[in-house]
């Protein structure tokens, strides 16, 4: 009998998890997780890579040779972080080909504090391309105003690319059109776009962290909580099924393009009054990824349950946008400030990861 997890991809989703680390590949837990939990795919952020660095000591022989030799503290981080994504990504290979390279990615971040320039992120993105030479590697770009800019022209070099911390239905389409222009520009130049792989991140629960806090704040009803979150997906699917259909996307798909895949990110719960597992349960559908942290793995081995979800109920997810600006809530709003919150919170784990990554070179705790 094949598991939840692995049931997942007879819906045609596909189970990435949201963490890695040096520990995970030295234990043979990633490798376990590719063989047993049916991953496919592993993404990372600044966050992810504080915690790795903070919680074991599998960094410190590597940190005592570079500090060997004068180096900036960033360059220093990227050269422990490249190595674990190389590794994740050579474990991750088998699958890539098994999959025709719809699977198989690893994903590292450009510098979060590059998110509101458009020439810096490019530069980034490009530098993390060229130092790993993987055929399997994603770079991650936010999408702010200024991601937009670096996430068509790193399409347009052939390069591929996921694009994080969407919140919006309004910015999840422009970070479509971004896609697509891209593409566009690259078959111009004599590009190959079948070599082009693009994820688009749209977060989920923080929605409802963000939503519910303002229902109480309004004193609305209780049945409104818990739920703009997974109709919010439904709808950026709904209009990933338009947006890859028709002329326009016909002619691309015939020089070789592939769709660029909505992957489920933020699927842990915040609120323990939900389900554990209420944010993969209720977005399973296909041509779609689902990422999760551990704890959201475990919980999805053990007790989750597997259906075609996503397109259900699509027409009272509309209803439910109308609701929430009855009661007062501006989705708006809401969306603009999770996409700056998430900014920041990516900011402040960066400078940590920093300052931690120097004070080890000196020997003390940070």
């Amino acid at each position: 009998m094949t598991s939840p997890l692995e049931q997942l991809a007879q819906y045609g989703q596909s189970v990435w998890i949201d963490y890695l680390s040096r520990d995970l590949l030295r234990s043979g837990a990633l490798t376990r997780a590719i063989e047993q939990d049916g991953v496919v795919g592993v993404t990372s952020n600044p966050t992810i890579f504080a915690k790795a660095l903070t919680d074991t000591d599998a960094y410190d022989e590597q940190l005592a040779d570079l500090w060997k030799s004068p180096r900036d503290v960033k360059d220093v981080f990227l050269q422990l972080a490249t190595r674990d994504v190389e590794r994740a990504c050579d474990l991750l290979l088998p699958t890539w080909h098994a999959s025709e390279s719809l699977d198989g990615y690893v994903s590292i971040e450009v510098d979060p504090r590059l998110a509101y320039d458009s020439q810096a992120t490019i530069r980034e993105a490009t530098l993390l391309h060229a130092a790993v030479t993987r055929p399997n590697l994603l770079v991650k770009i936010p999408a702010t105003k200024e991601g937009l800019v670096a996430i068509e022209e790193m399409t347009a070099r052939g390069k591929s690319i996921n694009i994080t911390l969407i919140f919006s239905l309004d910015r999840y389409a422009e970070v479509v059109e971004a896609f697509l222009s891209g593409l566009e520009r690259l078959i111009e130049q004599g590009g190959d776009c079948s070599a082009v792989t693009s994820v688009a991140s749209f977060f989920v629960s923080r929605v409802d962290t963000e939503t519910d806090k303002r229902l109480d704040a309004l004193g609305a009803p209780e049945s409104l909580k818990g739920r703009l979150a997974i109709a919010n997906a439904k709808l950026a699917y709904a209009y990933y099924k338009d947006a890859f259909s028709g002329r326009r996307w016909e002619a691309l798909a015939n020089a070789g393009a592939r769709t660029q895949r909505p992957l489920w990110a933020s699927t842990s719960v915040k609120n323990r009054r939900y389900r554990d597992t209420r944010y993969v349960e209720e977005l399973i559908g296909p041509e779609t990824i689902s990422t999760m942290p551990e704890e959201t793995i475990r919980a999805f081995q053990d007790h989750g349950r597997v259906a075609a979800t996503l397109g259900r109920d699509v027409d009272d997810a509309r209803d439910l946008f109308t609701k929430m600006a009855r009661v007062g809530v501006d989705y708006d709003d809401v969306v603009s400030s999770l996409e700056a919150e998430g900014v920041a919170k990516f900011v402040h784990s960066f400078g940590k990861l920093l300052r931690r990554v120097e004070a080890k070179s000196e020997g003390r705790a940070a």
